[in-house]
């Protein structure tokens, strides 16, 4: 049967056969909203100087579609048919990266802009393709030209060019009018596309949920056949979209359509095990999960400017697979921990320190119910650990997602017990005011009269230390807004910047 299926199948001749537009289609400035003006300045400095050197140059990918779509970018990447050597005579702020490929970083202060140059097709794009062959990417640095380069691109969205010079968009492969139907849709074969690089079926949910697109049929069918690739993928690329979907505010959904794209069935598959076999719509029906509620408090959480670490997020994708260890009072916890997540962090390829903090994590859960007054040194000590922060919100979003009264009690202690009145060292009288306008004035009624100079120094220490409070505060709450900003992953393609 696979001996028919690849005889019939389309041999591509050139890199025309694939482009939509072999010529490249323009569109100008009454086709659509960019203008120079919103290009990242630094990035326009980059191609002024690399067309005064007698070469091409664009804004490409990501930069390109948020503008699109009316969204603000993370960053402008710019391409061009300089190569990295060349580049790194051009600019002297600049260093070039990569194994898998090489891109050169061009440094300012605070940010850094990415020039890569055009990169040629595959040699087995040009074949029929083959069922059981290996069409992983592990070296991809043979340059070639703009045409090429757009096909070779992981989706057709990510593939737009953007003209400075005339404020024009060239497309070669259909992205502008995917942009306008709100579709996604990989380049080429998408049997072949995922085969060269299995993150980006991963990446193809993500862009979906994020960016409100539908996914091409042909796209998703591919995506369900070939799930088992991910497999392939290196860890580290793996975990770095893991950690960019958990600050999305959308990790829900996202993991949702994973589910309904049969990804779970291979990514954290020990963790969702038992949910897949309780339910057969386990796609349609994921956020009604145990492990969909946690992630929609989470979600929720974040948009409330909570800051949550990725640790967090593993530990309640993980929270299931621990259950049968904590239920153990007979054996030592930390061992009969490890002992269930061991598999889990071997195949995911977790960093030692990540594993000993989700240990750390777990065995702490029980913890969070002693909330005795009378133990109120041992509870400072447990706070001043460096996971309580990842601990308690751990604690926390399981309360809330399995509706928890007394899990819920308990973290309401932990979380209001940090702003309650200190205890006054004894020996010492408390100050209280007898009504609403000693409350509300300058002194009590013990102090009116006068006030000693020892009195006045506290008083002033005191004031000192409420403003710099307040001051950490704003820098908190600031720090949170930044951190919460809705991501949306402008990379240029799918390059692998280790």
């Amino acid at each position: 049967m696979k001996f028919w299926s690849n005889l019939f199948k389309k041999k591509i001749g050139s890199v025309d056969d694939i482009l939509i537009y072999p010529d490249g289609k323009r569109y100008y400035r009454d086709a659509h909203p960019i203008r120079k003006n919103m290009i990242d300045e630094d990035a326009v400095k980059i191609i002024h100087r690399l067309h005064k050197f007698g070469y091409k140059a664009y804004i490409v990918g990501g930069g390109v579609r948020d503008l699109l779509l009316e969204r603000k970018p993370k960053d402008f990447d710019v391409v061009t048919n300089a190569t990295p050597n060349q580049i790194k005579k051009i600019f002297n702020n600049c260093r070039i990266i990569g194994r898998r490929f090489k891109i050169v970083h061009i440094l300012f202060r605070g940010k850094v802009i990415e020039v890569s140059t055009f990169r040629s097709l595959p040699e087995h794009r040009f074949g029929k393709p083959v069922e059981d062959q290996d069409y992983l990417i592990k070296r991809d640095n043979k340059f070639g030209s703009p045409q090429e380069d757009a096909a070779r691109r992981d989706f057709t969205i990510n593939a737009l060019y953007y003209d400075i010079r005339n404020d024009s968009i060239v497309d070669y492969v259909g992205g502008y009018e995917d942009i306008r139907n709100r579709q996604l849709r990989v380049i080429g074969d998408p049997e072949i596309s995922f085969r060269e690089d299995p993150v980006r079926m991963l990446r193809a949910v993500k862009f979906a949920v994020l960016l409100g697109l539908k996914i091409d049929r042909n796209t998703s069918k591919a995506i369900k056949k070939h799930a088992n690739e991910l497999e392939k993928a290196s860890s580290s690329r793996m975990l770095e979209e893991y950690n960019k979907i958990f600050r999305t505010w959308k990790t829900s959904l996202i993991f949702q359509g994973m589910a309904q794209n049969h990804l779970l069935n291979i990514l954290f598959k020990e963790a969702f095990d038992r949910e897949r076999k309780k339910s057969q719509d386990f796609g349609d029906s994921f956020l009604e999960t145990r492990i969909g509620k946690r992630l929609v408090v989470a979600d929720k959480l974040l948009s409330e400017r909570e800051e949550l670490t990725p640790q967090i997020f593993y530990a309640l994708i993980f929270s299931d697979l621990i259950q049968d260890a904590l239920s153990k009072k007979d054996s030592h916890l930390v061992p009969a921990l490890k002992s269930s997540l061991d598999g889990v962090f071997n195949r995911l390829g977790t960093p030692k320190k990540d594993k000993e903090r989700l240990i750390r994590i777990f065995a702490s859960q029980d913890r969070f119910y002693h909330t005795e007054d009378e133990k109120a040194s041992q509870n400072n000590f447990f706070r001043k650990k460096d996971f309580f922060y990842d601990a308690f919100y751990v604690f926390k979003i399981n309360a809330i997602a399995d509706n928890n009264d007394q899990a819920l009690q308990s973290a309401f202690f932990w979380e209001i017990s940090v702003r309650k009145r200190p205890v006054l060292p004894s020996g010492k009288k408390e100050v209280r005011f007898r009504n609403k306008k000693e409350r509300e004035g300058r002194e009590p009624r013990e102090h009116r009269g006068g006030e000693s100079r020892g009195r006045k120094q506290d008083r002033d220490r005191k004031n000192r230390f409420s403003e710099r409070d307040s001051e950490n505060s704003q820098a908190r709450n600031s720090n949170r807004e930044d951190s919460g900003e809705e991501f949306i992953d402008s990379e240029n393609g799918d390059y692998d910047k280790d």
